[in-house]
């Protein structure tokens, strides 16, 4: 941008993109400029972000800013209080809560708010997932050295599948979280498992920003604990090298039992990001349900729960 001014400048991501939408609502062109403190790897974190206009539209962006200005500082100290219980489970405390806001932000959400509203968490979900599949990795790199490159690809591949996601996220409660507009929120968004496998990813990459790579290890280290401590104790098999729908199959031929039955239950999302929901049924009985980004992937999950059921002990009510 050619003759610009500086209007505004923060340390806070959240504050530059409630400007910078305010700026955008109003036909005001406006260019972010990021100082870095440190390298972005591993240790990135922003030191400071200021906002440049044209000359032309100084005035008219001054004006637009000091007359939401309360509206701004009241939506940052909301957020400064609401979101302590999930830092908590996080075992993390971030230096810009702004992240975490806009990690739990759907597009929905974002179109809806005319006035301050802050960008959603696409972005954040494309970037977290690229550091998670690195940290995964590494973990396993360095966890699992015996295995050959086959196994470490699929061990990785369930670590970081959809279905994994999204039990981090409900055991999260992400659900009560997600900053959804009016009409997915009334449509059950809360529950959907894509949206919450989604907020999942963008939280790692809000925590990357904010604390760097160390910090987005740590978290992932801390949310996938169970998955990768059954790497570790019981080898490839137990997370998901194994065809579950072919175990399904012969646990219940040498039961005597028929054969499981599957049906998509339902699809979400938009078509570049579909979650699939299959039903598994076991005569007239539903026995499970699994989640997925493709049809065979929901099918093992819900094959997976099922054979969790019945090693419990669940086949007496099937």
């Amino acid at each position: 941008m050619t003759d610009s001014v500086r209007v505004y400048q923060t340390r806070s991501e959240v504050a530059a993109s409630l400007v910078s939408g305010l700026l955008r609502r109003n036909d005001i062109e406006v260019s972010a400029t990021r100082q870095l403190l440190g390298t972005m790897f591993p240790g990135s974190r922003f030191g400071g972000i200021t906002l440049t206009v044209g000359v032309r539209n100084e005035l008219k962006a001054q004006k637009l800013i000091v007359a939401h200005g309360d509206e701004i500082e009241a939506h940052l100290s909301r957020i400064e209080k609401e979101y302590v219980v999930l830092e908590s489970r996080l075992c993390y405390s971030f230096r810009d809560r702004g992240l975490l806001e806009q990690a739990l932000t759907h597009s929905s959400r974002a179109r809806e708010n005319e006035t301050i509203g802050g960008d959603d968490n696409e972005s954040l979900e494309f970037l977290g997932d690229a550091v998670l599949g690195l940290v995964i990795a590494d973990r396993l790199y360095r966890d699992c050295p015996d295995y050959d490159e086959g196994q470490k690809s699929k061990l990785k591949a369930q670590l970081v599948s959809a279905t994994t996601l999204t039990q981090i996220g409900v055991d999260l409660d992400l659900g009560n979280y997600l900053l959804l507009g009016r009409g997915e929120a009334k449509s059950g968004g809360r529950k959907k498992p894509s949206l919450v496998a989604n907020a999942v990813e963008a939280l790692i990459a809000a925590v990357y920003l904010d604390g760097g790579y160390d910090a987005a290890a740590a978290l992932i280290s801390h949310l996938f604990t169970g998955e990768l401590v059954r790497v570790r104790r019981g080898g490839a098999s137990v997370i998901g090298i194994e065809d579950f729908k072919s175990s399904l199959q012969e646990w219940l031929q040498a039961a005597g039992r028929p054969l499981p039955e599957y049906s998509l239950a339902g699809t979400a999302g938009p078509e570049h990001d579909k979650m699939f929901t299959i039903e598994l049924r076991l005569g007239e009985s539903i026995v499970s349900q699994g989640h997925g980004r493709t049809k065979k992937e929901a099918e093992q999950a819900a094959a997976q729960k099922a054979l969790a059921t019945l090693h419990g002990g669940g086949t007496k009510t099937f």
